[in-house]
């Protein structure tokens, strides 16, 4: 489902994270990539309760990168079917929640893509390979 990890190296070098994602493994990169949508989503927040124009939309415009050119770029449609379009449509979604919460600091936009990205990225954490191979065994 996850087939192009090096859309996903890509996005994550351009928002700047500070971690070597030339050894993870798809499943890895894809969970940094969450934990930095996540970050960003949080500094918007952050920005917005100190009416901080600016800072709102580079966190926010962040946020959209990780989201449009990380998460959703590395779906494969073909092995991952019905699922990856789900997913590339909630992306999606979330791209057009940020946009209005940039445009009118929308705290509620915020919180509902925080809440759906954490959803999303709790479920990658409990399939990583090391949970599958505990239950496995």
């Amino acid at each position: 489902m996850f087939g192009n990890a090096h859309h996903a190296i890509s996005a994550y070098r351009k928002v700047s994270v500070d971690v070597s994602v030339e050894v993870a493994d798809p499943h890895r990169l894809i969970l940094l990539l969450f934990a930095g949508a996540q970050a960003a989503i949080a500094n918007a927040r952050a920005a917005i309760a100190r009416n901080d124009v600016a800072a709102r939309g580079e966190a926010i415009s962040k946020a959209i990168d990780i989201i449009g050119n990380g998460l959703k770029l590395s779906l494969d449609p073909e092995s991952g079917g019905q699922l990856a379009d789900r997913l590339a449509a909630l992306y999606d979604y979330l791209v057009l929640r940020l946009l209005r919460a940039n445009m009118n600091g929308d705290l509620a936009a915020i919180d509902e893509v925080s809440a759906l990205i954490e959803e999303i990225h709790g479920a990658w954490r409990e399939i990583s390979p090391a949970a599958r191979e505990q239950a496995v065994a």
